[in-house]
């Protein structure tokens, strides 16, 4: 285990099985309604490509960027940098993210989404920090919940550092 991690709370083992039961889930609902994916950028970039190869449907990819964080805390305000190429009007759209914690940035890109006239946008997170909460959002798939912890590994930065990891850990307060 790396020095700046405290503890790490999901090995690469154990998200494996955490994508495959939230493929499944999707597959089951989405077999046959060609979805579109749309990643949430830098986050989402390892999960979404789990995901999609264990998805056995037809779909098409998107992707967003979009941040209402700096450092460990949230601004409050969502900046998009980049929005879908691809058009959302009469499809299904299932929103990726690799977090979710306050749910500021997920509801105001689901609004952003819904202008386009999708059939439908539901929401698909690795992980969910609903402690964290300060806007309402309906998530339809939750890969595991967490507790107040600053997590990285898997896509999940601090500072664009440490996505690489393989696992998602803690990071310790001394490298923050």
């Amino acid at each position: 285990m790396e020095k700046f991690i405290s503890r790490v709370l999901f090995s690469k083992r154990k998200i494996n099985r955490i994508v495959k039961k939230l493929a499944n889930k999707i597959t089951a609902d989405y077999k046959d309604k060609n979805p579109v994916l749309v990643g949430m950028l830098k986050g989402c970039n390892p999960f979404i490509s789990d995901l999609v190869k264990k998805l056995d449907f037809p779909l098409e990819i998107s992707y967003m960027i979009a941040s209402s964080y700096k450092g460990t805390t949230s601004t409050g305000s969502v900046d998009i940098k980049l929005e879908t190429d691809i058009s959302l009007e009469g499809r299904n759209v299932i929103i990726i993210e690799d977090i979710i914690d306050t749910g500021t940035t997920l509801s105001n890109i689901k609004k952003i989404l819904s202008k386009s006239r999708p059939l439908s946008v539901e929401l698909c997170t690795l992980l969910d920090k609903p402690s964290k909460r300060i806007t309402t959002v309906d998530v339809k798939y939750i890969g595991a919940y967490i507790n107040d912890y600053f997590v990285i590994g898997y896509g999940l930065d601090y500072n664009q550092k440490y996505r690489n990891l393989p696992y998602i850990g803690i990071i310790s307060p001394e490298y923050i």
